[in-house]
């Protein structure tokens, strides 16, 4: 039910899963994750929709409170869903420096 930074990243490269932002939208102003699909949380069930079903949806937020309520809900609605583990802020931490440019490069 959840996926750690390292794990995403690879789940990322590898095109087997999206991952969710869910953070609301003045959140999404001040920093983004260009590799990340916005979907502020009041949004998803009007929007859920869109989501790729054949993919993992790893939601995320800066921590997990919020992202676990979109898992659960996915979940709900039949998707495979998790939840970023160590949040956004830890996805942050972990792609620093030559983490962040491999990741980058092979993301394309």
């Amino acid at each position: 039910m959840k996926v750690s930074s390292e794990g995403l990243t690879k789940l990322l490269i590898d095109n087997k899963a999206i991952l969710l932002d869910i953070r609301f939208e003045e959140e999404q102003k001040s920093w983004s994750m260009p590799y990340a699909v916005p979907m502020p949380l009041p949004n998803i069930p009007s929007n859920y929709n869109s989501l790729d079903k054949s993919k993992i949806i790893v939601t995320a937020c800066p921590h997990i409170d919020r992202a676990i309520i979109a898992m659960v809900y996915l979940k709900s609605k039949g998707y495979d869903a998790r939840y970023l583990s160590d949040g956004l802020l830890g996805l942050a931490d972990y792609l620093r420096g030559d983490k962040a440019k491999l990741f980058i490069e092979k993301i394309k």
